[in-house]
């Protein structure tokens, strides 16, 4: 018995570090799409949109609300986590098309982000910016990690034998996506979730 628990654990460590070694081997495409993201934040700041569109993301973000309103610290915890799960699934597994899920991804969330912190800081002050910090210190990275091995997956394409270097893409993402993005977003929601119903 305790000779298969520590075949298991060892299983484990060593998917572990095949993830960590395939996200540092595909570092430049996370920065790809770290840059991606902040340049459409910092867009999303100061690039003003027609008043017709803020009121639609705007409406977006109140339906967040009222979609969550009530929920318990267990219930916020679920639906982050349920939410951010699947966000980091699809930049991944879909990036796999020519990269171009998690790029536009990127675009679309690092551009929310910036008109979000726009509002913030219209309505609470530079100050304000602060308090979106603990909220993504885990779930960006997670985010990240996604979108660049997304962008990664896409250059099979470009290899001789395609169908192997697809094959070894998919199980390195698959193992990334379950022992380093999963955890990061379970640690995410649950600070988020906190945060969240305590109105911090």
């Amino acid at each position: 018995m305790k000779s298969k628990k520590l075949k298991g654990f060892s299983f484990f460590e060593d998917k572990v570090k095949l993830s960590l070694d395939y996200i540092k081997e595909s570092k430049s495409f996370i920065y790809v799409a770290i840059s991606i993201f902040f340049l459409f934040s910092i867009l999303g700041f100061f690039v003003p949109l027609p008043q017709n569109l803020s009121n639609e993301i705007l409406q977006y973000f109140r339906s967040l609300v009222l979609e969550t309103k009530g929920f318990g610290v267990f219930e916020m915890i679920l639906f982050l986590f349920s939410n951010n799960s699947v966000s980091g699934f699809m930049g991944l597994f879909f990036g796999f098309f020519f990269g171009i899920f998690p790029i536009l991804n990127a675009i679309l969330n690092g551009f929310i982000l910036g008109f979000a912190a726009k509002f913030s800081v219209s309505e609470g002050g530079i100050l304000s910016l602060w308090r979106l910090f603990p909220h993504g210190i885990f779930e960006l990275p997670a985010i990240f990690i996604s979108l660049g091995l997304g962008i990664k997956f896409s250059t099979f394409i470009f290899k001789k034998k395609k169908f192997n270097s697809f094959k070894e893409y998919f199980e390195k993402s698959f193992w990334s996506y379950i022992t380093i993005i999963l955890p990061l977003l379970v640690i995410a929601a649950i600070i988020e979730g906190i945060l969240i119903v305590l109105g911090i």
